[in-house]
């Protein structure tokens, strides 16, 4: 969590002084994402809510995606860590709306996704997606990997949208 911290002062700080919002889906980062963010004092100023998407369930009562929504993606894909991004900061009226959504380990997903596998997505002024491939199967370090590099997105598309 550590590692986290640092980039998360630095883009609480740039949300703070441009008066920009966000929201999180997150998935195979279980809550880190939101957790580094929420670390930074004043984090109220920018940070509306999030949400942990962690199966079908969270994703139709938490964001109100339904099985019509997900005709032809399949979770941890691009596509889908986007329509996660861009439900999750419509539904709460977000300048920024960020996701992640991938296979944490210590094994692969149903999908054929080896751990460490993630689909990161911005939406927002700038619309970003990106895979990473972590690599390894242990859970905690690919954890820390998709939210450090959902931060780095995050990051990128600041400034681009600037």
């Amino acid at each position: 969590m550590h590692d986290l911290l640092p980039k998360a002062a630095t883009l609480g700080a740039l949300l703070m002084a441009r008066k920009q919002t966000l929201t999180v889906a997150e998935s195979s980062s279980g809550g880190l994402v939101s957790a580094a963010l929420l670390s930074v004092p004043g984090a109220s100023a920018y940070f509306l809510g999030g949400a942990i998407v962690y199966a079908a369930e969270a994703r139709a009562g938490l964001l109100g995606i339904d099985a019509a929504a997900m005709a032809g993606l399949r979770s941890a894909s691009e596509a889908y860590a986007g329509l996660l991004a861009r439900t999750v900061r419509e539904r709460h009226g977000a300048t920024w709306g960020i996701a992640e959504t991938g296979a944490a380990g210590p094994s692969g997903n149903r999908y054929g996704d080896a751990a460490g596998h993630s689909c990161l997505a911005v939406s927002g002024p700038v619309t970003l997606v990106s895979t990473i491939e972590a690599g390894g199967a242990d859970r905690i370090t690919n954890m820390r990997a998709f939210a450090g590099s959902l931060l780095d997105l995050l990051g990128r598309a600041l400034t681009e949208g600037h």
